[in-house]
């Protein structure tokens, strides 16, 4: 698992990545949000850690931009506000939890995990396959399980949020591809085509000059 620390505070910085470290996480530390923002657009993270009052962009900016760019990556603020409206203000941008310094790591702990569990309980029923989408893995009924491609996956759950509509190659680009390098119509067709291939081609349906839509019974 690997996590995002946003913490300007180098000694608590260097605490909890070392904490978190001996827990088995691969943690990318940051001590201002511009580095923080650019990392959690060029890479994947399965938690944020963010603290509030930070230099460049604060943590509340930079939840507040992921979120409207569609990263979905669960958040917990790590700050010294503590009053109510900070602690509404997180929740209303999309955070999942909200811990006032100072705390006891053991706690850090405990909310890490409870958040990641529910993450990865997340799942799509497709035909004979559930999808898991933070574990970007495919299960079928038959115990095959395919690990998809980043991309894939991103596709995929992209479709499934919007089950019944038709998403667009504009659209899957924009809120998939966030400032990356922009793919070709034929890289999104390829990886359309390798979904239908594990899913099955009726679940997936082309519509002709408009983009791709899929239906869940």
């Amino acid at each position: 698992m690997r996590i995002l620390l946003l913490e300007d505070d180098l000694i608590l910085q260097e605490i909890i990545e070392e904490y978190l470290n001996d827990l088995g996480f691969s943690v990318d530390c940051f001590y201002d949000g511009d580095s923080a923002i650019e990392a959690a657009l060029n890479n994947k993270y399965d938690m944020l850690l963010l603290d509030v009052n930070v230099p460049e962009v604060d943590g509340f900016e930079m939840l507040e931009y992921l979120r409207d760019i569609k990263n979905q990556t669960p958040a917990i603020f790590i700050t010294s506000l503590k009053d109510y409206k900070h602690l509404q203000k997180a929740f209303d941008m999309g955070a999942q939890d909200y811990l006032k310094k100072p705390f006891e790591l053991e706690e850090l702990k405990i909310r890490i995990n409870h958040h990641l569990q529910n993450s990865n309980k997340v799942s799509y029923k497709i035909g004979d396959a559930t999808f898991y989408p933070k574990r970007e893995l495919l299960v079928f009924s038959n115990t095959r399980e395919v690990t998809l491609k980043s991309k894939e996956a991103q596709i995929l759950h992209y479709l499934l949020q919007r089950a019944g509509s038709i998403v667009s190659f504009d659209e899957i680009i924009e809120n998939i591809w966030s400032q990356e390098s922009i793919p070709t119509y034929a890289t999104i067709r390829t990886y359309i085509k390798n979904l239908r291939k594990l899913l099955g081609y009726d679940f997936i349906t082309n519509v002709k000059g408009k983009g791709y839509k899929i239906e869940l019974n």
